[in-house]
């Protein structure tokens, strides 16, 4: 009989049994992972690829990258897929809004992408690429924001600024407890890294405060809370303004939807130089009684685009080809001289925030439909998609309802300003831009920031709102038509459709349905 063979142990090279192996376990495959390709072009440039929809393909698929373009350099590659743009998940967006975002970025612009073959692997598993996104910086990462501040004649601006340590910049913000700063969107600790288009990694800390001493009555800063800056840091991703969600910022862009008359639309857009340097398109010469008029065309408004196609970087040929090339009806966004001025002077454009320019095309099942016409009466057309306002219910959740309103002093009206990811206004489907239209059964187109505010935290822990799409609430304010539920949101379900009774019901007595008829 063999005798069991013996082994010897040697401190410096262990046991020395070849049949036994000591090893860690292996990690688990996380899987494919995004790219981050940070693009920066000089002001004429172009970014050097091209976005498009193939039938039989998902997502949004990058195309003809141009050799030795800013796409090549930074990493960019023919057939990758498009999760993010300047941080916000694309994945649901239409082609033509993601487009338009890329067009309206500025000089810098940051992707976040998977190769075609990652991206059908993370899709044929089942992966949310929401989720995938969020992952790339950290679950808690927040967006930066972008504050318009508005001094107070008591109290300023309601903040200071603290150089950190070793650090030029950026600084340490304190907020004032109700202060302007506060009112505004701006958080204890936040980090400041922008004033007024110019980066604080920039400034020394007295260049710092002399342009806070003459900023006069309004100053617009980019902040962030210090975990968020450091995710970015972490994975060395720009925080950029482009990214930002928006606090009080003022003059908003609107669009005015024309229909050829028979002298025309009655306006010529010329192209001028401002005093600041710029050229800029500018509507003038409006003919009264024209539907330039009609539509609340301005003289002295700056074009930003036509048909949503933005149009600040073109010719004034181009741009008048477009014109003639709509036919009888187009859609012009304009913005008043002091507006553009505003944004010029903060290096954006004033596009960058205004996403609701653009409809989404809605299904038709989604919206109302219009009142039967009495046998005698001509019915009106109605536009061939209209928008789908939401009446949407919330119940309070750990951190609140997971928004935030926002308003454009000193009008009246409200908008949702900022959505919570995971939060119960993400899960209800509001959307940052929505206007609030009532709050608990009750109207507020024509009620302040503040009061809406109250309003909101007198429902206690439940919470019923009426929102539509800014796009679509100056549509169907401009036809005359109610703003009524298209569909009752609640969680990530829509609960119930509305007949045209039930809304019709809604405009007359106006109130919201109670919880029960929702509840069934």
């Amino acid at each position: 009989m063999d005798l069991p063979q013996k082994f010897t142990f040697n401190p410096k090279e262990g046991i020395d049994n070849p049949a036994l192996v000591i090893s860690e376990d292996a990690e688990p495959d996380p899987g494919p992972a995004p790219r981050l390709c940070v693009l920066k072009r000089a002001p004429n440039e172009s970014f050097g690829f091209h976005l498009r929809l193939e039938t039989g393909c998902r997502g949004h698929i990058v195309q003809n990258v141009e050799p030795w373009s800013v796409a090549e350099y930074r990493g960019l590659q023919d057939g990758d897929r498009l999760l993010a743009v300047n941080g916000e998940f694309v994945g649901e967006a239409s082609h033509h809004r993601v487009t338009q975002k890329i067009q309206v970025c500025g000089t810098q612009l940051c992707l976040l992408v998977l190769s075609g073959s990652d991206y059908e692997q993370v899709v044929s598993e089942g992966r949310d690429l929401r989720h995938l996104t969020r992952a790339h910086l950290g679950e808690g990462c927040a967006r930066p924001r972008l504050c318009h501040i508005t001094r107070d004649p008591r109290s300023g601006l309601g903040l200071s600024i603290t150089p950190i340590q070793g650090k030029k910049g950026p600084y340490s913000v304190k907020v004032a407890r109700g202060g302007a700063a506060e009112r505004s969107g701006v958080r204890e600790g936040d980090w400041l890294l922008w004033i007024n288009g110019t980066r604080t990694s920039e400034l020394a800390y007295s260049a710092l405060r002399n342009m806070m001493k003459k900023c006069g009555i309004h100053v617009t800063v980019l902040v962030i809370d210090t975990e968020s800056e450091r995710a970015f840091v972490r994975c060395r991703h720009p925080i950029l303004p482009s990214m930002a969600v928006t606090h009080n910022l003022p003059h908003r862009p609107s669009t005015l939807h024309l229909e050829q008359g028979p002298g025309g639309y009655g306006f010529l857009l010329r192209e001028e130089k401002m005093r600041s340097g710029r050229l800029s398109h500018v509507l003038r010469d409006i003919d009264a009684g024209s539907p330039a008029e009609a539509a609340g065309m301005r003289d002295g408004d700056t074009l930003l685009a036509v048909n949503a196609e933005p149009v600040e970087a073109l010719e004034h040929e181009e741009i008048v080809l477009r014109v003639r090339r709509s036919g009888q009806r187009v859609a012009l966004t304009t913005i008043r001289p002091k507006g553009a001025d505003f944004y010029f002077k903060l290096g954006l454009s004033p596009l960058l925030f205004c996403d609701d320019i653009l409809p989404e095309e809605e299904p038709e099942d989604c919206a109302p439909a219009p009142p039967a016409a009495p046998p005698d009466e001509p019915l009106v057309q109605a536009p061939a998609h209209l928008p789908c306002p939401r009446l949407c219910v919330l119940e309070r959740g750990g951190s609140g309802f997971g928004f935030h309103l926002g308003g454009i002093p000193p009008d009246p009206g409200t908008f949702i300003s900022q959505v919570a990811a995971g939060g119960p206004g993400e899960k209800v489907g509001l959307f940052e831009g929505d206007v609030v239209v009532e709050v608990n059964g009750m109207n507020v187109e024509e009620e302040y920031l503040e009061d809406v505010v109250a309003l909101v935290k007198k429902g206690g822990e439940s919470l019923k709102m009426l929102v539509v799409e800014r796009w679509g609430y100056e549509l169907l304010k401009k036809s005359g038509m109610p703003i009524r539920p298209g569909v009752i949101t609640q969680s990530t379900q829509v609960r119930q459709k509305l007949t045209h009774a039930e809304s019709h019901k809604h405009n007359q007595n106006g109130r919201s349905n109670n919880a029960e008829d929702i509840e069934n």
